[in-house]
């Protein structure tokens, strides 16, 4: 009942996108045209599809072909006044948001945050890069890009198939036609796939001091995600075998002492964005799993087949 309601805004919603993605092909409203090439990764549903592993995953690729990539992203819930502004290693989450600061430490890559994706892109250029990736970004379309990849929830799909904010959709499913490849993330029934190998567990205190996840087995843990769909995080450790309590928190939740005051004596396992944000919090036993995309080669042909090739499109 209360879907139905909100269906007139649902359909309202989708007529908008629609006709600004048109006027952008149309020419009414302008895309702009970095000088270098640039590759959108994005999705159509919000939640957590794992589009920031598969970013690293194609930069690294980039690098061992030799191209200096930039990672674009948008610093969600960073709190700074200026924008564009490069992000670091030790740059405050706070302020720039906590992927930013995951890609940064996992990259080897200059990332840039902000919301303007073509002030980003050129300050990229003028800092040396030859190729920007965007970590989100598909409804951009100010920016012209090269190559769209479209990560799809091959579990959810598209939920009950609307628009916000009766559904997920940020764009209806026909959008999908358009872009350059689709890879999906589980579900299995689908090809190519992308899947999430969890390694180690790093401690949040001494980063260098790790444990295997199998450790972890014959004692209660209490299992911390503060990202767009915390049950994927929650589903790999069980399937690991471990006894979770879980904690399951809003995406880019900003951690506080309160909350790990409310934690019980627990081992505590948190994916690595949330530990970005709560490494001066973390006690003595908590832990963040780290994770690698693994992709079909195919897909990763393609990949390079679209980049190294000519030609550039709009929206």
């Amino acid at each position: 009942m209360f879907i139905a309601l909100l269906l007139p805004l649902s359909w309202l919603y989708c007529v908008i996108v629609q006709m600004r993605r048109w006027a952008y092909q149309h020419n009414w409203l302008t895309s702009v045209r970095l000088a270098i090439p640039v590759i959108v990764v994005g999705n159509l549903t919000v939640g957590g599809t794992g589009k920031t592993p598969l970013v690293l995953r194609l930069a690294a690729r980039l690098r061992e072909r030799g191209k200096t990539p930039a990672i674009l992203t948008r610093g969600y819930g960073g709190a700074a006044r200026k924008w564009p502004q490069v992000v670091r290693p030790n740059s405050d989450p706070a302020q720039v948001g906590d992927e930013p600061v995951l890609l940064a430490r996992r990259s080897g890559c200059l990332v840039i945050a902000g919301p303007n994706r073509v002030a980003a892109g050129n300050l990229a250029l003028q800092l040396g890069c030859d190729i920007v990736l965007t970590d989100d970004g598909l409804q951009h379309y100010r920016l012209a890009r090269k190559v769209e990849i479209a990560l799809i929830d091959g579990e959810r799909g598209f939920g009950n198939g609307h628009c916000l904010p009766a559904g997920p959709l940020r764009e209806p499913p026909r959008r999908l036609e358009s872009v350059d490849l689709r890879l999906y993330h589980g579900g299995m029934q689908r090809q190519p796939q992308m899947h999430l190998i969890p390694s180690a567990a790093v401690n949040l205190r001494q980063p260098n001091l790790t444990r295997s996840l199998a450790e972890f087995r014959g004692q209660r843990v209490l299992a911390v995600a503060g990202i767009g769909y915390p049950a994927r995080f929650f589903n790999s450790l069980i399937a690991l075998g471990l006894d979770l309590e879980l904690r399951p928190y809003p995406d880019h939740h900003r951690f506080t002492a309160a909350d790990v005051a409310q934690w019980p004596p627990l081992p505590v396992l948190m994916t690595e964005k949330d530990a970005v944000k709560c490494a001066a919090l973390a006690g003595a036993n908590h832990w963040f799993v780290p994770v690698e995309a693994a992709v079909d080669a195919e897909f990763l042909a393609q990949f390079e087949r679209l980049v190294f090739g000519n030609g550039e499109k709009n929206a």
